[in-house]
Parts: C-alpha cells; sequence; structure tokens
C-alpha cells in the first residue's frame, strides 16, 4: 500500500463507456480513489452500494469518487447499471494502475493462497498527494470512514 505523503501515481484507464479517465482531470480537486477485487460479488456489492448510498454528501464536498478493478468495462456497466452506482468505475485487466498502487497482493482464502486486489482506499487531494490511505478496508464502513476524515469528524 502506498502511504499518506506520496504522490499518487499518474494513470489513465477506461470507464465503463471506454471513456478515458486520467488522475489529471482530477487536478485541483479532492478525489476518492478506491480498489476492489470483482464486480457483483457481495462485499464489492455492499461497498460500491455504500459509495452511492453517500453519493450526494461526496457530492456536497465537491469530492469525486472512483473505483477500480480488473473487470472488464462492460462488467462495470453492467454492474453500475444494476446497483444504480453514479460514480466512475475504471477498468484495469493489464494491471498497471492495481500494481502502481501496490494493492496487488498475495491473499489467503481457506488456505489457498493466489494474487489478487487486496480492498484499498486513498484520497488524494487538490495537488496529487495521497492524504489518507487504508487497506483492507470493510466494504459497508469504507464510505463513512472516509466521509468522517473529510469532514474532520
Amino acid at each position: 500500500m502506498l502511504q499518506v505523503g506520496t504522490k499518487a501515481p499518474d494513470f489513465t484507464l477506461p470507464d465503463a463507456q471506454g471513456c478515458p479517465v486520467s488522475r489529471a482531470d482530477f487536478a485541483g480537486k479532492r478525489f476518492v480513489l478506491y480498489f476492489y477485487p470483482k464486480d457483483s460479488t457481495p462485499g464489492c456489492t455492499r461497498q460500491a452500494c455504500a459509495f452511492a448510498g453517500a453519493y450526494a454528501q461526496f457530492a456536497a464536498l465537491g469530492v469525486p469518487v472512483v473505483g477500480v478493478s480488473k473487470d472488464s468495462q462492460a462488467s462495470h456497466k453492467r454492474f453500475a447499471e444494476k446497483n444504480s452506482l453514479p460514480f466512475t468505475l475504471l477498468s484495469d485487466p493489464e494491471l498497471s494502475v492495481i500494481q502502481a498502487y501496490d494493492v496487488w497482493k498475495e491473499k489467503k482464502l481457506y488456505g489457498k493462497v493466489s494474487m489478487g486486489v487486496v480492498r484499498t482506499t486513498y484520497v488524494i487531494d487538490a495537488d496529487g498527494t495521497i492524504v489518507w490511505a487504508k487497506e483492507k478496508v470493510k466494504p459497508d464502513q469504507n464510505a463513512q470512514e472516509i466521509l468522517d476524515f473529510l469532514t474532520g469528524k
């Protein structure tokens, strides 16, 4: 995981409609960049829906929310439509951004070891510096944790 105070790596990835989205698009404003393992799985759906439920609060603070996984654009489109997600989902099947943000790690599940995305969230400030970072976030609590940070609670 990248640490607070680190300059966030640049990226350009396609969103669900195939439009390129870059870190530079958020220059001059804070934004949330969260990495999750897979569309339409229980934990990832709960996390995305929690962000969707708090979306008006993020918008009122002027803080965009961006989710990243290795799923395809088509998968993101279905996931966003099914769950009425109002924020951007980026597709990283090549793992370039996932690896640049140090969230591709060895995971153990029921004794089986594999590589995968560790659920991690970053808040990046207006000048591109990471100001909040946490890995292994809890899907149901992640959005509120970030809102508390952003509002100083």
